[in-house]
């Protein structure tokens, strides 16, 4: 990504009424062209198996997210392209930097690789996937990214780890961006992930206030240092903290139809006030945003987001 803000396009839902399961990834790649027509610069899913809390209940549809990404790859041609974020317990590492270059080289370089910790309980205890302590969850987050990396840049790298290993592991065809997808790292935790970030990440992903991504931000440059890394180098990104609307009183209604733990995320805004609102999380050394698809589907919404993308450019 370059240094001028960019937008990303989450679709955590894969609930729409009125659209039947045939027709749902139709209605998905729609929702995606739309986007990349607005201005949107990335198209992210989630990597979960049953829905999450604050989207809806967990027997909401859910797609899974490599094949769907793959699929996207038709049906886009500027946008990039990934997991936000794959939980790294769900899958071997090399497999996933094999799945992350096939989409790399199907979507013609437009992969990034999303990965983080994994939280979610419910669905490692449905699917039979261990769920260690989050120590160790981290410890297995801090291998795989070394991996990962290991296997985009090098022809055929060995590596033993406590949890993971890879023996001169052959991906070919390799990606077609040089040294391969970026990596995002989504998580804030300011003690591990943060430093993970530092040491092995091109992106990260963040949620919070202005205060906490100004802390944040503070945390991760000073761990840049002490790795040796220019803290330029990697694009620091987060959830909006605005809904688009057109007026205060449809703000009102946009805020009741949101679940109530998600309600307090965010702050509905016009286009030219989420500008605003905006620049002051850029000030602070945000280069990225992600909207939902729970409150951006329609025609009028999108064109609402395109106004919003084009204030920011114009101010940037």
């Amino acid at each position: 990504m370059d240094s001028m803000p960019f937008f990303g396009y989450h679709m955590p839902s894969f609930t729409f009424p009125d659209v039947p399961s045939d027709q749902l990834f139709d209605h998905l790649g729609g929702l995606a062209r739309s986007a990349e027509s607005a201005g949107f610069e990335l198209v992210t899913v989630m990597d979960h198996f049953y829905q999450i809390t604050g989207i809806g209940p967990e027997e909401e549809p859910m797609l899974e997210g490599y094949t769907t990404l793959a699929a996207l790859a038709r049906e886009t041609s500027r946008v990039r392209l990934g997991t936000l974020v794959t939980g790294v317990t769900y899958r071997n590492p090399a497999l996933v930097a094999k799945m992350v270059t096939t989409l790399d080289v199907i979507s013609k370089g437009r992969a990034i690789c999303g990965i983080g910790a994994a939280w979610n309980e419910s669905e490692h205890i449905g699917y039979g996937f261990e769920f260690p302590p989050i120590r160790e969850r981290m410890d297995r987050l801090d291998e795989a990214l070394t991996i990962l990396r290991l296997i985009f840049t090098q022809e055929r790298p060995s590596f033993a780890g406590t949890h993971y290993r890879i023996d001169r592991a052959l991906n070919n065809p390799r990606p077609l961006q040089p040294g391969g997808p970026k990596i995002m790292v989504g998580g804030g935790g300011e003690q591990r992930t943060l430093r993970l970030v530092a040491r092995h990440a091109d992106m990260s992903h963040w949620f919070g206030p202005l205060a906490d991504i100004k802390r944040k931000s503070e945390i991760l440059d000073r761990y840049c240092e002490e790795e040796g890394r220019d803290p330029a180098t990697i694009t620091k990104t987060m959830g909006a903290p605005v809904v688009l609307v057109e007026n205060e009183g449809q703000a009102k209604a946009v805020m009741e139809r949101m679940p109530p733990e998600r309600r307090v995320m965010f702050q509905p805004a016009t286009p030219d006030q989420a500008a605003e609102i905006l620049q002051d999380f850029i000030a602070v050394g945000i280069q990225g945003f992600t909207f939902g698809n729970p409150t951006l589907r329609t025609p009028e919404e999108f064109e609402r987001a395109s106004r919003l993308i084009k204030a920011i450019k114009v101010s940037s």
